[in-house]
């Protein structure tokens, strides 16, 4: 009976004081130890039935049904019993007299035995505490708030009370159990101030909540997901905890925790790792569809093959359990993984053909991605897919539903959308976000190119509609007040229509609203910046200014966003090196705390830019930090641990080549290689017609050699040799460079073969560079960060380095074989051809 002591709180209550007499009926449920026994005993004593036995007899069945794994419960069962309508009847006539712990406790287990909100129960027992509301403990009423919540009134008038309530006394609230039970039930309600409140308070408490519940800070997540507000203070403070109690998660609780940290992009490598090795573990007790679908989604996009294809197999014979949602999930991890496991593929196709009746809009829009990306080929599938997709559409209100049921139609092969579709998309297109306009512009551009007869004269409707959709995207960005607001909307936003339609209307709106900037939207609003590659000294001065005052407000984590636009950019504003300065004073004593691959990706940023602090270098290139960086990259995405291996190598090439007092060995000869073996060079016309004129302007093709290979695996366009009065040089053979021991650059055929005398004295070894688009911001004609780079590498490796920019050698002034000539020999010899 130890286990009920817990739960039965109404049994407390009326003992507690001193010697009262004896309850009969409350001795007999006190020993009930099942469903059956509360029932018997209710069934026998319903003339003599109190409120407190009510309470105490539903308090019970509830708990039984806690005690039991998700799967085994049986809550249908004993809600059909009869004696439970007794106990509902009952405790409806006797709501007066209910204390308000009973009445709200009343009315939480009772939702939870699944009474329906609509019951005339339910409602009286909401509107007996929406009356009492004000006298409400804070204990009552966070599980008030939480039973609102269940019942979808998050926007109540109700909860607007409740979260009134909640600032009034948040001062007094000292248990993280209420406090985050209040927090994710008014999610919706709070205001910038009442969140930052909010938020201080939760970090305050969780420092004395004990490590063992980690329920406290999985709901401090579920609050700042529902808020969309990344709080990286708070955020660390939970992983501590989380982190602490892996070992004792099972597969759900571990892939809800994995699912908020990706909301809220937050990727603690050490979490991330003890998370793979607690799934893995539990791979041989996740053996029903609920647990083991948990497992396959958290463990699959980071495990080896080898676990991949043991879950994949497990899948196979657990795909005919599987309900409609489950298979849902299956098909989005076998996307993410790129499965190639066709007869599993198939078997969920099948399950979720025979449900196709059950998904939602959103859920039917995910799954006909899923197989689109996985190139799955089932026609008949795909056709019913749809047919509903295009149902959903035509019936929808909803701005983000119909944009999405939009864009996964233009996926589909299909003819060109009906009339009705485009009026559907017409019909929300103003109160679309800017990032739904750009998804449905795009789709519409998509229509259009596979529309036969746009060859001949473009549909007026598509015309009409993209037309609106620039005309709504320019009145939100001329109207817009909020720079918070703009820049979620602009999180993710991107396309060819963006940029040409929105792109200056967005840089202007963003000009405009530069004094909103603070320490809590510069990362944000930098990274913008970045990801367009777009380049506005008003805004980034701005952004200069704001980090360099506030920099004791901005976390750590958020230098990298914060420079990164000034290193990829190249743009050094006014107070250049305070910004620096003050960002590496900021996150330097945090080095240890940065998820491995961050740490990589922000000293090469800093690289860029020509900083080297030197206690970050030392740590990148330390043997125990190298260590953990591999053990990271294996649960990375594939395209993100490409990029960090990338980084680090060009990182430790810069390192050797910019700070030797270092002595930092290079140790990328292995990887670069491999990378050249893959990799797959593609010479565009106009890189072969300037390998063509120099061969005329160096007086031979053997004067120049295409596609050369230096020391530390730089690739050189084109490269040729001069002596000291200017004149070509001929190859006898394809050969590179190769820097020797002393420091002086001599010459290889690779690594393995014998090296070649050095240059005649006064010679030079001139490097020409063709610079296409990505080689300069997306505005102007300003050379980006890592080409600079590459220049000062070239030079220290011996190289004089002729750049040819692309908008240069397109122009119209070079439109004549002999201009071209003119031009090559003006850059290379200094001199033109006669």
């Amino acid at each position: 009976m130890f286990r009920l002591r817990g739960v039965t709180q109404c049994l407390r209550r009326l003992f507690h004081g001193g010697p009262v007499n004896r309850d009969q009926v409350l001795e007999q449920l006190r020993v009930c130890s099942a469903e059956d026994q509360v029932f018997d005993v209710v069934g026998k004593n319903k003339a003599k039935l109190t409120v407190d036995h009510v309470s105490c007899a539903v308090e019970l069945l509830w708990h039984f049904q806690k005690e039991k794994p998700q799967l085994l419960r049986t809550v249908e069962l004993t809600k059909g019993h009869p004696e439970f309508l007794t106990l509902r009847v009952l405790a409806e006539n006797k709501i007066a007299l209910m204390d308000d712990l009973v009445l709200v406790d009343m009315l939480y287990a009772f939702l939870r035995l699944k009474v329906e909100e609509h019951d005339s129960l339910v409602q009286h027992l909401v509107s007996e505490a929406w009356r009492r509301l004000e006298r409400l403990p804070m204990t009552s009423l966070s599980k008030f708030a939480v039973c609102l919540n269940n019942q979808q009134q998050q926007h109540s008038p109700l909860m607007g009370q409740i979260t009134s309530i909640m600032d009034q006394r948040l001062s007094s609230i000292d248990d993280p159990r209420v406090l985050t039970s209040l927090m994710t039930s008014t999610s919706s309600m709070v205001s910038p101030r009442l969140r930052d409140a909010l938020i201080s308070r939760a970090g305050h408490l969780l420092l004395t909540t004990c490590p063992s519940h980690y329920n406290i800070p999985r709901r401090m997540l579920k609050f700042l997901r529902s808020i969309k507000h990344v709080h990286r203070p708070l955020l660390e403070k939970c992983n501590v905890i989380l982190l602490h109690n892996v070992s004792r998660m099972d597969a759900q609780d571990i892939s809800l925790i994995l699912g908020l940290y990706q909301s809220l992009q937050f990727n603690n490598c050490d979490f991330r790792l003890a998370a793979k090795q607690r799934l893995t573990d539990l791979i041989d007790s996740c053996t029903d569809p609920y647990s083991f679908t948990q497992l396959f989604v958290s463990l699959a996009p980071m495990a080896s093959p080898e676990i991949r294809q043991r879950l994949e197999t497990t899948a196979l014979l657990l795909v005919d359990e599987l309900n409609a949602q489950q298979a849902l999930y299956i098909a989005e991890t076998l996307e993410a993984i790129q499965s190639r496991n066709l007869s599993l593929l198939n078997e969920i196709a099948s399950v979720i053909q025979r449900n196709l009746h059950v998904y939602k809009p959103m859920e039917a829009s995910r799954i006909t991605q899923a197989l689109l990306m996985l190139r799955y080929q089932n026609t008949e599938l795909l056709n019913k897919l749809r047919d509903i997709l295009i149902k959903f559409l035509q019936n929808s209100f909803l701005p983000y539903e119909v944009t999405m049921l939009t864009r996964v139609l233009s996926l589909l092969p299909s003819p060109r959308p009906d009339d009705s579709m485009v009026s559907r998309i017409d019909a929300v297109v103003s109160q679309c976000t800017l990032g739904d306009l750009s998804t449905v512009a795009f789709t519409v551009a998509k229509w259009v190119r596979n529309d036969t007869s746009y060859r001949h004269n473009t549909p007026s409707k598509y015309v009409r509609l993209l037309q609106t959709l620039t005309r709504c995207g320019q009145e939100r960005l001329r109207t817009a007040d909020q720079l918070d607001r703009v820049m979620e909307e602009l999180k993710h936003i991107s396309g060819e229509w963006f940029e040409e339609m929105l792109l200056e209307e967005t840089m202007a709106t963003l000009q405009r609203m530069a004094e909103q900037l603070n320490w809590s939207n510069v990362p944000e609003t930098a990274a913008f910046l970045t990801r367009i590659n777009y380049l506005c000294p008003p805004l980034m001065d701005h952004i200069a200014t704001t980090a360099i005052e506030q920099m004791e407000k901005i976390h750590y984590s958020g230098t990298y966003a914060t420079l990164l636009p000034f290193s990829v950019l190249n743009y050094d504003p006014v107070r250049a090196d305070e910004l620096y300065d003050a960002c590496i004073k900021c996150f330097t004593p945090h080095i240890s705390s940065f998820d491995p691959h961050m740490l990589v990706l922000l000293a090469y940023s800093l690289a860029v830019a020509d900083r080297f602090p030197e206690e970050l270098c030392r740590e990148i290139f330390s043997i125990d930090f190298l260590g953990n960086l591999d053990s990271q990259l294996e649960i990375l995405p594939d395209a993100l641990s490409m990029r960090t291996r990338l980084h680090l190598m060009q990182l430790n090439r810069a390192v050797c080549l910019e700070c030797p007092e270092f002595q930092v060995p290079w140790f990328h000869e292995r990887f670069c290689q491999q990378l050249q073996m893959r990799g797959d060079r593609k010479v565009s016309p106009a890189q072969q017609q300037i390998h063509k004129i120099l061969g005329e302007v160096l007086g031979g093709i053997n004067c120049v050699q295409m596609a050369v290979v230096t020391p530390y695996f730089y690739t050189v366009d084109y490269e040729c040799k001069l002596d000291r009065h200017l004149q070509p040089l001929s190859y006898s053979e394809p050969k590179t460079l190769q820097m020797l021991d002393t420091g002086k650059v001599g010459w290889d055929v690779s690594s393995l073969e014998s090296v070649r005398d050095e240059l005649p004295p006064g010679a030079q070894r001139v490097a020409v560079e063709f610079l296409d688009s990505k080689s300069f911001c997306k505005n102007s004609h300003h050379m980006k960060g890592e080409v600079l780079m590459r220049k000062r590498h070239l030079e220290i490796l011996g190289y004089r380095v002729v750049q040819i920019p692309h908008f240069e050698w397109n122009s119209m002034e070079l439109s004549t074989h002999n201009a071209w000539k003119d031009y090559l020999k003006k850059k290379i010899l200094g001199t033109k051809t006669i």
